[in-house]
């Protein structure tokens, strides 16, 4: 059975982030063997599709301007995830995040068995909007990033 990536409700308020006023939640369900969260967050934030890498660089040079934290990758620090410092982990979860003068957000990346050898991904992003750049911001990336979850999601987890 092939899975793919799909969008699940998400409370907020959400523990990661009590103050946070917009969420998503995307999971896929996998049959792989050894994943700690730790494991999860890195196979999918190294996962990116090429279209990915290429929106992510134009996103950078567009918003550099504006003050934006660039997408640069840190590979050699281990409390850095892709782009994203660890906020925290535990043996279900590993939060990652930043805060900007614009927006705050954070990355839950949850496991959940799912039986049959199965383990359910759960990427849960929450925000919190300063200000009216961080609302715009939002809204226009929004859309991008509804492809790019599950993207990511798929290209690290479908089977």
């Amino acid at each position: 059975m092939r899975h793919r990536a799909s969008m699940r409700p998400v409370a907020i308020p959400h523990p990661a982030m009590p103050e946070g006023d917009w969420g998503d939640c995307f999971s896929i369900t996998t049959s792989a063997s050894g994943l700690t969260p730790e494991i999860a967050a890195r196979q999918i934030m190294g996962s990116r599709p090429d279209w990915v890498v290429r929106l992510m660089l134009m996103r950078d040079f567009l918003m550099r301007p504006f003050g934006l934290k660039s997408g640069m990758h840190e590979p050699e620090n281990p409390d850095v995830i892709g782009i994203f410092p660890v906020i925290t982990r535990d043996e279900t979860s590993i939060i990652l995040g930043l805060n900007d003068r614009h927006l705050d957000f954070r990355l839950v990346i949850e496991l959940e068995p799912a039986g049959n050898d199965q383990t359910q991904i759960h990427t849960t992003t929450i925000v919190k909007r300063h200000n009216i750049f961080g609302r715009l911001y939002l809204a226009t990336i929004t859309p991008f990033h509804n492809r790019i979850v599950p993207a990511m999601l798929n290209s690290a987890y479908a089977a």
